[in-house]
C-alpha cells in the first residue's frame, strides 16, 4: 500500500499526475464533488444561519468507501484539487466526508500539471482555506434559494416544467432585450459614394466621400457634379503608428476567440480547454487573471529568441481588470512553449494552437507601420474624397498572431501607390451605393460572454453551463435562418455616363445567433415585472462582489446571505399570493362565425392561438404556431389559417391523408406513417399530389436495400448522420464508406461491426431472467431489465456482481406498489322516473 494518496477530481488529471510522482504515491480520482445539497429538497435551513445539508448521491457512495479505505491506510493525504472556490469546496468535502485527520492531511495547489508544478506544490503545502470554501457556499446557496423558490411561482403563474436562476435569467434578459431592439428598429437608407482613381504612372487606389448623402435624389446630383471634373492630391499625410499584442487569454477571451476564429461553441471550448489542461499541455483554464509568471515570461523569451530572433522580443506584463481571488491564476498559456503543437485530436490541436499563438505574440515586438492619409480635391464641387493606406515596417507580433474581430464590416486599410501634394488623378469611376442601417446584432454565445463579462455578472466557471441552460431550458434557441433578399440601387458614373442598376443582397442572417424563444420572452417578462432586482444588472454584479468579498475573508457568508433573503422571500411570497396568471397574450381579433376573441398566448405545451376564452362555456379552440411564427409576429390571418388543420387531401391505401402542424414541423400523415414537409414549406399549400409524392420518396427511402440473415436493411440519414437499420438496430455510416454506393460486402461489415460491439458492451446476460449488464456512456455500466434501468458508477467493478446483486439493486428501484382497499358494494337506490332522466351532454 502506498504512504501518499493524492486525491484530484478527475481521472485524466490523476492518470497525468501518476506520471511525476514515485511508488510512494497513489493517485485517486474523486469525480468531481463528492457532497452537494439534495435534490429533492431544499437542503438549507433558512432560520439558522442558512446551514446547508450536504449528502453524498448514490453515484459516489462507492467513491467515497473506495477513497475512505484508502486514506485510511496512508500516511498522508493530499488534497490536490483544483485552485478556485469550486476545488476548495471539494477538497473540504473529501475532508468532511472521509473524517480525515488534520495533522495526516495535507492541500495542495497548482494552475498546471507539469512534473515541477507538481513537485513544487508538495513542497509547499497548506491548509484548507475556509474563505474561499465559504465563498462557494454562498454562491450555491443563494443559487438554490432563488432557483428553489423562484421555480414553483413560474409554474403556477406561467407553465409547469419552468425553472429560474440567478444568472440564467439576467441571460436571458439581455438576449430578450436586444431581441426587442432588433424588432423595434427602424431601417433607414443613404447612399455611400465610393470611387477608384489612378495616379499618372497608372497606379489605382480606392477613396471615399466619408458622409453618406441621405437620398437618391442628392446622391445622383453629386454624380452630376463630378461629370467633366478634374481631380488633385489636396493634401497628403504620413504618420508612424504601431500596433501591440493583446494580453495572453482568460476564460471569456479564449472563449471569444475560439469562437471567432474556430466556430467552437463556448461548451466546447471548455471541453477541449479542460482536455488540454489534464493532459498537462496549458495552465488551469478557469481564470480572470492576464497575468504570466516569470518562468512563464522566460520560456516565451527563449522561444521567440530561439524561433524568430532578438528583435521579436519584449517582455510585457499585463495587469487585469479583475479583482477577484482568481487572480492569483496566471492566464491561460501552453505549459512548454517549444510545444508549437500538441499531440491530441485535431479539435484540440487547434485550441492549443490558438492559445500558443496567443501568449508568445503576448511577448513579442509591437509592429510598427507607416499611415497614409489623402485628401482629394474636384474643381467643380467642395467636398473632397479621402483615401487611407498602412505600410508594415516592421511585422513584430503580427509574425505570429492577430486577435478577431466581432466588426465582420471593418475595412482593412491597402497600400496606397506613391503620391505627392498637388499630383493630378484620373477618376475611373463614382459608385453611389445603397446602403441601410442595421440594427444591434443578435448576441452569439461569445458575444454573450462578452457582455456578461462587462457587467461583472457570472465568473470564468459559470458560463459554459449558463449558455447550456438556458438553450436546454427552451428559453433561448440558436437562429437558423441565412437571412433574406433585398433590392438595393447603385449608381455607377463611369466616362461621364451614369447608369442605374438594381441589385440584391441578402440581410438579416440569423443563423448561429442566440434568440429568445415565446417561453423565454413571457418568463423573463413575468421575472422582470415581479422580480426586478433578482434580475437588476447592477444587483446581479454587486453579488458576485460579495462572492470575491467572501473569498478574501472581507464579509461573513451567512450575513450576506441574511441580507438577500431577507428582501427577497418576502417579494416571493407576495407574487405567489397576488400576481396574475402569465400567458403572454395578444388578442388579434374576433373569430367571424361565433364572435369570440382570438388570441395568440402561451400555453400547456407552447405558443398557440386559440378562438373563445376559458371561461366559456363550451371549451376553447386551440391550434399550435407553426415552426418560424412567434407570440409576437403572428397575425390574425395566419392564426385563422392554422385552424383550418389538420387537412384533409385524400386517400392513400384505404388510410386518410391529412397535412398539420407538429411539435417539430409541418408534416403529412397517413395511417399511423408521418412524413415532414420541406423547410419553409406552408402545410396548407400541400395538395394531394404534393403529399403523395413525398409519401413515395418515404416509402422509396424506406424500402430495404437488402436482406441480411432475414431481415431487411433500410438506410437513411439523421440528426447524427447517414445510418442503417437492422432487426431494430441503428448503425452509423461513417466517412469510411461511400454512403450512396455500399456493397453488399459494406453493408454487411457495418451490421456484423455492430454485431460484435453489442456483444462487447454486454457484461452479464441472464436471459431467463431478462436482466443485463452492459457498459454505458462515459464509461459507467447500466443494469437494465424490461422498462427499469439503473446507472452505476465508472468506480463499480460490474464483472464481479452477482444474479442476487443486481436483482437487489432492481428491488430497490421498482415503485412500490400500493395497497388498494376493497370498496363495500354500493347501496341500490330507489329514485323516481324524473331523476334517471338526463340531458343529451353535447359532443
Amino acid at each position: 500500500m502506498a504512504k501518499n494518496l493524492v486525491i484530484v477530481e478527475s481521472p485524466a488529471k490523476a492518470k497525468t499526475i501518476e506520471k511525476f510522482l514515485g511508488k510512494d504515491y497513489k493517485v485517486e480520482s474523486s469525480f468531481g464533488h463528492i457532497a452537494d445539497l439534495p435534490t429533492k429538497e431544499l437542503g438549507v435551513d433558512v432560520e439558522k444561519d442558512f446551514k446547508p445539508k450536504y449528502v453524498v448521491s448514490k453515484d459516489k457512495k462507492d467513491i467515497v468507501r473506495k477513497l475512505k479505505k484508502l486514506a485510511d491506510s496512508s500516511e498522508l493525504v493530499w488534497l490536490a484539487s483544483d485552485e478556485d472556490r469550486e476545488g476548495e469546496a471539494i477538497a473540504w468535502h473529501l475532508a468532511e466526508e472521509l473524517k480525515l485527520d488534520k495533522s495526516k492531511t495535507r492541500r495542495i495547489v497548482f494552475h498546471e500539471i507539469t512534473k515541477n508544478a507538481i513537485l513544487k506544490a508538495i513542497e509547499n503545502p497548506r491548509e484548507i482555506d475556509y474563505n474561499l470554501v465559504n465563498a462557494q457556499q454562498a454562491r450555491r446557496i443563494l443559487d438554490r434559494l432563488v432557483g428553489y423558490e423562484l421555480s414553483p411561482v413560474l409554474w403556477r403563474k406561467v407553465k409547469g416544467g419552468l425553472s429560474a436562476g440567478r444568472v440564467q435569467s439576467v441571460s436571458v434578459r439581455l438576449i430578450v432585450e436586444r431581441e426587442r431592439e432588433v424588432l423595434d428598429f427602424t431601417t433607414e437608407a443613404s447612399f455611400r459614394i465610393d470611387a477608384e482613381f489612378s495616379t499618372s504612372d497608372g497606379k489605382s487606389f480606392k477613396a471615399k466621400i466619408p458622409k453618406n448623402f441621405p437620398s437618391k435624389e442628392k446622391a445622383e446630383a453629386f454624380l452630376k457634379e463630378n461629370i467633366g471634373a478634374n481631380f488633385k492630391v489636396a493634401d497628403l499625410t504620413k504618420k508612424p503608428a504601431k500596433k501591440s499584442p493583446a494580453p495572453p487569454f482568460t476564460t471569456s477571451t479564449l472563449q471569444q476567440e475560439a469562437a471567432r476564429k474556430l466556430y467552437f461553441s463556448v461548451s466546447k471550448t471548455m471541453n477541449m480547454a479542460q482536455r488540454l489542461y489534464e493532459a498537462g499541455h496549458i495552465t488551469y483554464m478557469r481564470t480572470d487573471s492576464v497575468n504570466l509568471s516569470d518562468e512563464a515570461k522566460k520560456g516565451a523569451a527563449h522561444e521567440i529568441n530561439s524561433a524568430y530572433g532578438e528583435k521579436y522580443l519584449n517582455a510585457r506584463n499585463y495587469k487585469g481588470k479583475s479583482k477577484g481571488a482568481q487572480e492569483a491564476h496566471e492566464a491561460i498559456r501552453p505549459t512548454h512553449f517549444e510545444n508549437h503543437s500538441v499531440p491530441a485530436e485535431r479539435d484540440q490541436q487547434r485550441l492549443y494552437e490558438l492559445i500558443w499563438k496567443r501568449a508568445i505574440a503576448s511577448q513579442m515586438s509591437d509592429a510598427q507601420l507607416e499611415r497614409t492619409n489623402v485628401k482629394i480635391d474636384a474643381d467643380k464641387h467642395t467636398k473632397q474624397f479621402t483615401a487611407n493606406g498602412e505600410i508594415l515596417k516592421f511585422d513584430g507580433f503580427l509574425k505570429v498572431y492577430l486577435e478577431g474581430k466581432d466588426d465582420e464590416e471593418e475595412e482593412q486599410a491597402g497600400l496606397l501607390p506613391a503620391m505627392s501634394n498637388g499630383d493630378t488623378l484620373t477618376n475611373n469611376y463614382i459608385n453611389a451605393t445603397e446602403r441601410f442601417t442595421r440594427p444591434p446584432s443578435r448576441y452569439t454565445e461569445a458575444s454573450l460572454v462578452k457582455k456578461l463579462e462587462e457587467l461583472g455578472i457570472g465568473r470564468p466557471s459559470t458560463y459554459a453551463p449558463t449558455i447550456s441552460t438556458i438553450q436546454n431550458r427552451n428559453y433561448v434557441d440558436k437562429g437558423s435562418v441565412d437571412g433574406k433578399e433585398r433590392e438595393y440601387l447603385k449608381f455607377k458614373l463611369k466616362a461621364d455616363k451614369i447608369v442605374e442598376k438594381t441589385l440584391t443582397e441578402m440581410v438579416g442572417s440569423d443563423k448561429g445567433k442566440l434568440i429568445p424563444t415565446d417561453v423565454g420572452m413571457v418568463v423573463n417578462d413575468f421575472l422582470v415585472q415581479h422580480f426586478s432586482n433578482v434580475l437588476d444588472y447592477n444587483f446581479t454584479a454587486k453579488v458576485e462582489q460579495d462572492f470575491d468579498d467572501i473569498a478574501e475573508g472581507n464579509e461573513k457568508w451567512t450575513e450576506m446571505m441574511s441580507e438577500f433573503y431577507n428582501e427577497f422571500h418576502p417579494t416571493v411570497k407576495d407574487v405567489a399570493e397576488n400576481a396574475e396568471r402569465e400567458v403572454g397574450e395578444r388578442v388579434l381579433g374576433k373569430d367571424p362565425k361565433t364572435g369570440k376573441p382570438v388570441s395568440a398566448r402561451l400555453g400547456k405545451f407552447g405558443p398557440m392561438v386559440q378562438i373563445g376564452s376559458v371561461e366559456d362555456e363550451e371549451k376553447p379552440q386551440f391550434a399550435s404556431l407553426g415552426p418560424e411564427q412567434t407570440l409576437g409576429n403572428i397575425t390574425y390571418e395566419q392564426a385563422m389559417d392554422l385552424f383550418k388543420l389538420p387537412k384533409e387531401v385524400g386517400e392513400y391505401e384505404g388510410e386518410l391523408v391529412e397535412v398539420n402542424n407538429g411539435r417539430y414541423g409541418p408534416y403529412v400523415r397517413y395511417g399511423k406513417k408521418y412524413v415532414s414537409l420541406d423547410k419553409g414549406e406552408d402545410p396548407l399549400d400541400v395538395s394531394f399530389d404534393r403529399a403523395m409524392e413525398l409519401i413515395k420518396a418515404k416509402e422509396i427511402a424506406d424500402a430495404p436495400i437488402y436482406e441480411y440473415e432475414g431481415m431487411g436493411v433500410q438506410k437513411g440519414v439523421g440528426r447524427f448522420g447517414p445510418y442503417l437499420k437492422w432487426n431494430s438496430i441503428f448503425i452509423n455510416v461513417n466517412k469510411k464508406y461511400d454512403f450512396d454506393n455500399l456493397s453488399e460486402d459494406d453493408i454487411v461489415e457495418l451490421i456484423e461491426d455492430k454485431k460484435k460491439k453489442e456483444r462487447d458492451k454486454v457484461i452479464h446476460n441472464w436471459e431467463d431472467e431478462g436482466i443485463r449488464v452492459e457498459k454505458a456512456r462515459w464509461g459507467r455500466f447500466k443494469v437494465t431489465k424490461g422498462k427499469t434501468k439503473i446507472e452505476l458508477p465508472k468506480t463499480t467493478d460490474a464483472a464481479a456482481l452477482t444474479l442476487d446483486e443486481v436483482k437487489e439493486m432492481i428491488d430497490k428501484k421498482a415503485p412500490k406498489k400500493k395497497a388498494t382497499k376493497k370498496k363495500a358494494p354500493a347501496k341500490k337506490k330507489t329514485t323516481t322516473k324524473k331523476k334517471t332522466t338526463t340531458k343529451k351532454t353535447k359532443k
